[in-house]
């Protein structure tokens, strides 16, 4: 039986030996490659901080000493060495165990992580207040990566860390990449730190120590060992190969960042489905070429957002601002103030971090940048960190901003070109995964100004979408014949007096269908206005409720949610609809 095999919990490490422990990291790294490769997950990142996780769990107690992973999608080993290891077959699958570190999950999980650069404040609160109640003897640590320190949260955690005086240990875990390469001056930085010579650390009043070799496990477990000594703030920074073990993840880390379940026979040669974030750069790229005054922006993510042929053609026009959503948007807003037209790629989550920003920066000034919110609505196996849930709420009550949902991919191409002259801020909303092969006339020249189509007629019944749920309708309509119309919406925020005077005076029974929050959302904006033109019939919403959704596939999800084409159907059978369930 391997060692690996024997380790129940945290507390099994404390009996090996230095030697034993190498052959643990070994069989782990290995565990990891086999399992993941086979059940998908997060994986380059997981086997650089194998020979760290190994160190921190011999020298910490996980019971009165508390580890927090940022971003959170490099814990993996420390779930299999913390009493998960059978468990991670089931990673980000529905019922299974979560792909980030999550209370609850585990007594080992002491705080909730998935946004990157929020590690650090999350330690230096839980030190302080283990201060506060006469406790300066358990270590609360931060691991943080390179990346991690371009998001200008981590910055702010560390110019307030030395006045706390609490037991704080931060971790770098410098490999030199996020998911793209590293950008930014501290990235520079830390690649030229030697020993003993001055850094932006030290100038910050920090205990410094390193750069050491993070997979030097004595050197880690000699380090460690005496930085638990220590009761002050503290910072040690390692060096790491992210994919360490795994030659194909070493070559192309990008690449290897996270994978999808492994298919062991493919008799079949298919074309991929074209995925939105695809449809979004290529449609960029075609914009940058036709209009040399646009420029794009992304915090930390050209591949995630399909931009890398954009950054390849025009690196003078294509910004990563690294992990920075705030600074962003407010870039964004001087470019445009300065006279070009900006278009800011950014995942629906990640955009809530910058949401100041969006009012006071681009709203407040009606200055036309276009919001590209990509990851918008459920996003499957990456759970409630990353569902993109809050978006329409969040923009529709802003004033002067267009909010936009295409429902193909010709929308949002037609949508994307129209951005362009635009004098308002405008922002399209898309989601992750495969484009759905339908189309939906949209006959209207300019796609920032359609208030809505009717697609199929109908009576009595209306159901009203916009965006990938209207996609998720169109299904529901094939499950059998029934007489309801259904309309589509490609502009949320714009409801107008005519189209609520039809659908007053022709339907009794209307069913909202989006792929976003309830509360606040699509729908109860149609009620609003319905409500303010004497509707009296019945409004009835699907979306996602008002709880945070766990993670597993969307097809499931929306299911759970209530509004999968089944569903769908369902809410139309008892709406009076001959549909079956």
């Amino acid at each position: 039986m391997t060692l690996l095999a024997h380790i129940k919990n945290a507390k099994d490490l404390s009996a090996l030996n230095e030697g034993e422990l190498r052959i643990l990291s070994n069989e782990c790294r290995q565990f990891l490659i086999d399992t993941i490769l086979q059940h998908g997950g997060h994986f380059a990142g997981n086997l650089g901080v194998v020979e760290l996780t190994v160190a921190l769990l011999k020298i910490f107690n996980t019971d009165t000493d508390s580890v927090i992973w940022d971003v959170g999608h490099q814990s993996y080993a420390w779930k299999v060495l913390t009493g998960r290891r059978e468990d991670l077959s089931s990673i980000r699958s529905y019922g299974g165990i979560s792909g980030f570190p999550k209370r609850g999950e585990n007594p080992a999980d002491h705080f909730g992580t998935g946004h990157s650069s929020t590690a650090i404040s999350a330690a230096m609160g839980m030190a302080v207040a283990a201060k506060l109640q006469k406790n300066n003897h358990s270590v609360h640590i931060a691991i943080v990566g390179d990346g991690v320190l371009s998001g200008g949260m981590a910055f702010e955690a560390l110019n307030n860390a030395v006045a706390t005086q609490a037991n704080l240990l931060i971790i770098i875990n410098d490999n030199q990449i996020s998911i793209d390469a590293g950008t930014g001056a501290m990235n520079e930085h830390l690649a030229s730190i030697k020993p003993g010579e001055s850094n932006i650390f030290r100038q910050l009043n920090l205990d410094y120590h390193g750069p050491v070799d993070g997979h030097d496990l004595p050197q880690l477990l000699n380090e460690l060992s005496r930085l638990k000594t220590l009761q002050h703030p503290r910072v040690l920074h390692i060096k790491t190969i992210k994919g360490k073990g795994y030659a194909p993840a070493e070559a192309e880390q990008t690449k290897w960042h996270s994978t999808s379940k492994f298919v062991k026979i493919d008799t079949q040669k298919t074309t991929p489905a074209r995925k939105w974030h695809e449809v979004a750069g290529e449609t960029m790229l075609e914009i940058a070429v036709k209009h040399p005054h646009t420029v794009g922006i992304t915090p930390a993510m050209p591949s995630g957002s399909g931009l890398i042929e954009c950054f390849k053609t025009y690196p003078d026009r294509f910004f990563d601002t690294g992990i920075a959503e705030q600074h962003a948007v407010t870039f964004a807003a001087g470019l445009s103030a300065g006279g070009v037209k900006p278009f800011v790629f950014i995942y629906s989550t990640f955009l809530q971090r910058g949401y100041d920003q969006v009012i006071h920066d681009i709203a407040l000034q009606n200055l036309p940048v276009v919001i590209c919110i990509d990851r918008a609505g459920l996003v499957g196996e990456d759970g409630p960190t990353h569902h993109g849930v809050f978006d329409i709420p969040m923009l529709r009550c802003i004033p002067g901003i267009k909010l936009l949902a295409p429902a193909t991919a010709g929308e949002l191409q037609t949508m994307m070109h129209a951005a362009v002259e635009a004098n308002y801020p405008t922002a399209i909303r898309y989601p992750k995964g495969a484009v759905p092969e339908f189309s939906v006339n949209t006959c209207n020249k300019n796609p920032l100004e359609n208030p809505g189509e009717c697609i199929i007629k109908g009576e009595k019944i209306a159901v009203l979408s916009t965006g990938i749920a209207t996609a998720l309708v169109h299904e529901a309509f094939k499950l059998d014949d029934f007489p309801a119309a259904h309309y589509h919406f490609p502009v949320i925020n714009l409801l107008s007096d005519k189209m609520t005077a039809e659908l007053v005076h022709a339907y009794s029974h209307i069913i909202t269908v989006e792929d976003g929050a309830i509360a606040g959302g699509f729908g109860e904006a149609w009620s609003e206005k319905l409500y303010n033109f004497g509707f009296q019939g019945k409004v009835q919403h699907l979306g996602i409720p008002h709880e945070f959704i766990t993670h597993g596939s969307n097809n499931i999800l929306y299911d759970l949610c209530g509004y999968s084409p089944r569903k769908i159907a369902h809410a139309l059978q008892k709406a009076g609809s001959p549909v079956a369930d």
